[in-house]
């Protein structure tokens, strides 16, 4: 089985309490994935981070299994269950070598986390994983960001300010540059944080993002044992189209 590189991009999720001040908020992948869950059945988000998902499924009474390979965001998430008082099974596992002890009806991953399995056979080890952890007729739901390539052509370089939970003022000056041959967007962010109008500390991250096309995903989905049912260009159910941002695909195991 081929090494899974995700364990080598993490360096954007070196904070975790960061991670959600930015990101708690955004709830428009839950309703989707609400429409497919049952209640009589464990359900297994994969790349659950910090619990965004994880932990509003588990106060609906959904019986949630969580699989992250960060070992801080999954600290965080066991802490916020904890403090919400909500039962939730978090689990160190690589996502493309599962061992969990139950199958299920569904296996979610949301954030664009497919783009972090960077080469063909990760991609196909990913699917195969979720595959034999399925039950019959189990549903994987999982979103990626559609390459547009007139965003992806150049090299892109923007500034971004926010603040911080403790108030400080941070700018990010982000560096974009995306490879055609790997299909790979390498992303490299220098960071200043200022405390009022001191200067505290600089700091710089990278990620790096594979781009997947939509005959590639349809590839990958068929020949590792899954049935398209819906592909969306957003959460909101949206048709796809050549202005979609996401590709969001709702898959059937294949009888």
């Amino acid at each position: 089985m081929s090494r899974n590189v995700f364990e080598e991009n993490f360096e954007k999720y070196a904070d975790p309490e960061m991670y959600d001040h930015l990101y708690e908020g955004y709830q428009k992948d839950l309703n989707l994935i609400l429409e497919w869950a049952k209640l009589d059945q464990p359900i297994i988000e994969l790349a659950c981070g910090t619990g965004r998902l994880t932990i509003p499924m588990a106060k609906r009474g959904f019986q949630m299994v969580g699989v992250d390979l960060h070992e801080g965001m999954l600290e965080r998430a066991k802490q916020k269950a904890k403090e919400q008082k909500v039962l939730i099974e978090f689990l160190l596992q690589d996502c493309t070598k599962l061992n969990l002890s139950v199958k299920s009806s569904l296996v979610f991953m949301t954030g664009n986390s497919f783009q972090h399995f960077l080469t063909n056979e990760v991609q196909d080890d990913l699917v195969q994983s979720v595959r034999q952890h399925l039950v019959e007729d189990g549903i994987f739901i999982f979103d990626t960001r559609n390459p547009l390539l007139h965003e992806l052509a150049a090299v892109d370089e923007y500034e971004q300010l926010y603040s911080d939970n403790n108030g400080n003022q941070i700018i990010e000056f982000h560096r974009e540059e995306y490879n055609s041959m790997t299909q790979i967007l390498h992303c490299h962010t220098d960071r200043q944080i200022y405390q009022g109008e001191t200067l505290i500390a600089k700091e710089q991250d990278g990620i790096s993002l594979r781009y997947s096309f939509p005959l590639e995903m349809e590839r990958v989905l068929k020949e590792n044992g899954f049935e398209i049912l819906q592909v969306y260009g957003d959460w909101d159910k949206n048709e796809l189209n050549v202005k979609s941002t996401s590709m969001v695909y709702v898959c059937k195991v294949r009888k």
